[in-house]
């Protein structure tokens, strides 16, 4: 492993980004064939497999937004509940992040998940809706306590003055937790992105890759269309 304090330069990063392996496989096969005619069940099967398999962390995905000008962003975070029969997903955030200021502006989004064991990509796009208070709070209230003392350090998002302003905030929102272990902060909020169109990516080692979207559809049977893309 190299000293990530080394200098590299731009074309040594290409070199090895070129030499990179990619798909190596054995990859799972996936017949579109065989896929019903929502993308819930779907998704649920990949996501299992991909549980199942010990892969590192399946549950985490890229939420894109945009803000109000449409200057895009994309963070990575955790899938905390889904609705396969919608299907809708579930994330948290703090309201006054910079990811819960561009929902208030523009209430769509977009989720990828990426597991490179199984060369497997699924994208989700669709409105996102604000869930309860009550959600909130229980789906704060259940997480671990580390969870719930970084819920009260700081304001996320917010430009932080050093590592020292940290360590403080860090140590009066453990003191909070201890003494109000209750109590949730006021802007946290579960959001909900109910899909409109979700496609399933599958890689192979020979460039056959297979990529089948769903597409909401209120006439259609069962209410989605569906069909392959080039990959």
């Amino acid at each position: 492993m190299t000293d990530d304090q080394a200098p590299v330069t731009a074309d040594a990063l290409r070199e090895r980004m070129r030499s990179a392996p990619v798909l190596g496989g054995p990859l799972p096969s996936f017949d579109p064939a065989t896929a019903g005619p929502d993308p819930g069940p779907l998704f649920a099967r990949w996501l299992a497999y991909a549980l199942d398999d010990g892969v590192p962390e399946p549950h985490v995905m890229t939420l894109g937004t945009a803000d109000a000008a449409g200057r895009p962003s994309a963070r990575v975070l955790m899938l905390r509940g889904v609705d396969l029969d919608r299907p809708a997903f579930d994330f948290a955030s703090d309201a006054a992040s910079r990811k819960g200021r561009d929902l208030a502006d523009r209430p769509h989004a977009a989720l990828t998940w990426y597991w490179p064991r199984h060369g497997r990509q699924i994208r989700v796009t669709g409105p996102v809706e604000t869930l309860d208070r009550a959600t909130a709070r229980r789906d704060f209230l259940g997480r671990r306590e580390a969870s719930r003392i970084a819920g009260f350090t700081g304001v996320m998002s917010a430009p932080m003055q050093g590592r020292a302003a940290y360590e403080e905030a860090r140590r009066r929102a453990t003191e909070h937790v201890a003494a109000h272990p209750d109590d949730v902060p006021e802007g946290h909020t579960v959001y909900r992105l109910v899909a409109d169109e979700a496609e399933f990516w599958q890689g192979a080692p020979a460039q056959g890759h297979v990529r089948l979207r769903y597409t909401r559809d209120p006439v259609a049977p069962g209410g989605w269309t569906r069909g392959l893309l080039w990959p």
